[in-house]
């Protein structure tokens, strides 16, 4: 399985309890989305992993899981520090106009008018929508992500991004 297929989903942050629970940052929306997926996929530095999930739920702000195999905290605790990563393939399909973060990362970005602004390099969740962080070999740009009125189209084939937006900005 190449990295490219594998999605991070989170990271394993503490232990929660005497019995081998984990507690979870998960970058699903919302939060305790991350226990649908199973297996998972652990990796640190190298060394990867897969484990199957036997429970997970959200505890206060946290999420924690139970991993099959895991029975105690020491298990627990040697688990911390690994990031989450899960098949491309478990995620669900998506609306028309509704696109996972991961598949625009990397996508090139053009103005209407075909001027070039470079690569998207990340997103940025503002509250009010979700930031392009967009990146040449000059500049970072931040580009709303607004349907109809900043992004024009995203096309997965051509591997780009077109957008209604003022280059000098």
């Amino acid at each position: 399985m190449s990295d490219s297929e594998l999605i991070n989903v989170g990271d394993i942050v503490g232990v929660f309890g005497v019995k081998g629970w984990v507690k979870v940052f998960s970058l699903t929306d919302p939060r305790e989305n991350i226990i649908s997926y199973s297996p998972w996929i652990l990796k640190k530095g190298n060394e990867v992993k897969q484990v199957e999930l036997v429970n997970g739920k959200r505890q206060g702000k946290s999420v924690v899981a139970l991993i099959e195999g895991v029975s105690d905290r020491n298990d627990a605790e040697l688990l911390c520090g690994w990031e989450i990563l899960i098949n491309k393939s478990q995620l669900p399909e998506t609306e028309d106009g509704v696109y996972y973060w991961a598949d625009l990362i990397g996508l090139s970005v053009e103005t209407e008018q075909g001027v070039s602004l470079g690569k998207v390099d990340s997103l940025l969740e503002t509250g009010a929508n979700d930031v392009l962080i967009v990146k040449d070999d000059e500049q970072e740009r931040l580009i709303p992500f607004i349907h109809k009125q900043v992004i024009k189209s995203v096309d997965f084939d051509g591997r780009q991004i077109i957008v209604d937006w003022d280059p000098d900005f």
